[in-house]
């Protein structure tokens, strides 16, 4: 009797979608409302943001499905700013409280990216210099590129199911 191995890195190792970087100071909203007029897509908010537990953080997500063509869009902000109380010690007798505001991204090897287009399709037959030259169009769009994601660590946090 032959014996089959399957090995689960097989399956794990492809990458079944596109990752653009943007570089906008643009709310997400109007970001999503510019994409949805130069892409022809229909992006909306999704009832539950993207949450981390581990640090505390919500990240706005914005989410299309194309049935007709089998695509899936996510726009998904990668910068979550929250205000903090300090731990600082002022060395005095009296407390005085200090509030500052941190920031956490959702890739960390991608600090200085606003947001994050993740379009997935089954066959990946997608120009992707075309959807960067269309969103490059936007005139609050400082810059986009796409990702390289087998380089990322944390290209876990980009499940959003």
């Amino acid at each position: 009797m032959a014996i089959h191995k399957l090995n689960l890195e097989d399956f794990l190792d492809d990458i079944d979608y596109i990752l653009i970087a943007i570089h906008s100071r643009l709310d997400d909203y109007r970001l999503a409302y510019f994409l949805n007029k130069v892409l022809n897509i229909k992006l909306a908010r999704r009832k539950q943001d993207v949450d981390y537990k581990y640090f505390s953080a919500s990240y706005a997500l914005f989410e299309w499905k194309d049935i007709k063509h089998l695509i899936t869009y996510h726009l998904v902000s990668n910068i979550c700013k929250r205000e903090e109380d300090s731990l600082q010690s002022s060395g005095s007798l009296f407390n005085t409280q200090h509030k500052i505001i941190k920031s956490y991204n959702l890739l960390p090897e991608l600090k200085n990216v606003d947001f994050l287009l993740k379009i997935t399709k089954e066959d990946l037959q997608i120009s992707e210099k075309l959807i960067v030259n269309k969103i490059q169009q936007i005139p609050q769009v400082i810059t986009t590129y796409t990702v390289n994601v087998e380089q990322l660590k944390s290209k876990d946090n980009l499940i959003f199911n």
